[in-house]
């Protein structure tokens, strides 16, 4: 199962050096003019958990695999996307395969970067960004009422629902609400997900500020966390100049050293990347053994034959039981021999509810 979050934002405000530093690679140029990523780039990347490491010491494991979010770096959108100005249709159409969207804005002074609207307002830009989206949101619906109109006509009973949601979405859109404000992407459900609404998203706030800004912020990032706290949407301050020189040290006591020396307990990414996972309701649940620690990837609310079909889909078909211990009770108690020896390790069945930091073994017959 694969979830990806789509950095977007105005040309110039660090997407590209962002997304390098994420991915600790050069795959996307970051250049000092609109549009210098003409194809969008997916990276990997893993999602830090401390616990991991603990149950690995408990497991003597060999290797350990963390789980896994996908960033795809999305070019620049400005003014006029929604109608084809810059790259706009085709970088929307980029947009809509994402599962969230991670949005950067620009708070931060630089001569020597342009700003495609000549001065420095976060609100502003992400006010921009979102109206682009409502209004391809608008155009894309609007396109679906008349098929959708004769098929109900016909006693189409879906198509009828669906023309009904359609109008519920236009309204709010009219009103200048993106859909995510309205609760349409949960109210409207399996329909509203094959509408692929981009306003529908689920958007996480990324204030990239200068160096000296990156541990206490600025008066930009505290508007744009007014703006955020107004839509109920998170957000995270860095500074991607010094993401993008943490990612070329390799040695972790140097980069320990680095980030002390800036008043930084952990890199910005390190937020970016758990905010993300966040955004989109998942938990992890841990796999752990001689040879591996393995970390896992489901919904919130997935119950245990989901979360088996997460390692194979075999296991998810001959699910018989979870031997489930918590992350707190495996370390506690030190290791799994030793919580099956106190009576702690339950044997759940197909209705049980994944609960984040499981360990899990699961028991199939196929």
């Amino acid at each position: 199962m694969g979830f990806n979050c789509g950095i977007v934002g105005l040309p110039n405000v660090g997407k590209s050096t962002l997304f390098n530093a994420l991915t600790q690679t050069a795959q996307a140029e970051a250049a000092n003019f609109p549009f210098c990523t003409i194809e969008p780039n997916t990276g990997r990347v893993g999602v830090p958990d401390a616990r991991m490491q603990a149950i690995s010491d408990f497991s003597a494991s060999e290797k350990l695999v963390p789980t896994f979010l996908e960033f795809v770096d999305i070019a620049g959108l400005v003014r006029g996307a929604s109608t084809g100005e810059g790259l706009g249709n085709k970088f929307l159409a980029n947009i809509r395969e994402v599962d969230a969207v991670v949005h950067v804005l620009r708070c931060f002074e630089d001569d020597n970067v342009t700003h495609v609207d000549g001065a420095i307002d976060p609100v502003r830009d992400a006010e921009t960004v979102e109206t682009e989206l409502m209004l391809a949101d608008m155009e894309s619906l609007e396109k679906r009422i008349d098929p959708l109109t004769k098929k109900a006509r016909g006693q189409d009973k879906e198509a009828a629902a669906t023309l009904e949601l359609i109008e519920q979405a236009l309204t709010h859109l009219r009103d200048g609400q993106p859909l995510r404000l309205m609760g349409m992407a949960e109210g409207g459900g399996k329909g509203m997900r094959m509408l692929q609404m981009l306003t529908a998203k689920p958007v996480l706030y990324v204030c990239n500020v200068s160096e000296e800004e990156a541990a206490t912020g600025n008066a930009w990032t505290k508007k744009v966390a007014a703006m955020a706290a107004e839509q109920g949407a998170e957000t995270v301050i860095i500074s991607a100049k010094i993401e993008e020189e943490v990612a070329q040290l390799t040695d972790e006591t140097e980069k320990a050293e680095f980030l002390e020396a800036l008043s930084l307990e952990e890199t910005g990414l390190a937020g970016v990347v758990r905010a993300g996972y966040e955004l989109l309701e998942l938990i992890t649940f841990f796999t752990s053994g001689p040879k591996e620690t393995r970390a896992w990837t489901v919904k919130r609310g997935a119950k245990a034959p989901q979360a088996a079909g997460a390692i194979h889909t075999d296991f998810e078909k001959g699910f018989i039981k979870a031997e489930t211990i918590t992350y707190e009770t495996f370390v506690e108690l030190g290791g799994e021999q030793a919580t099956k020896d106190a009576g702690k390790m339950r044997q759940e069945g197909k209705d049980y509810v994944v609960q984040d930091g499981d360990i899990l073994l699961f028991r199939f017959n196929v």
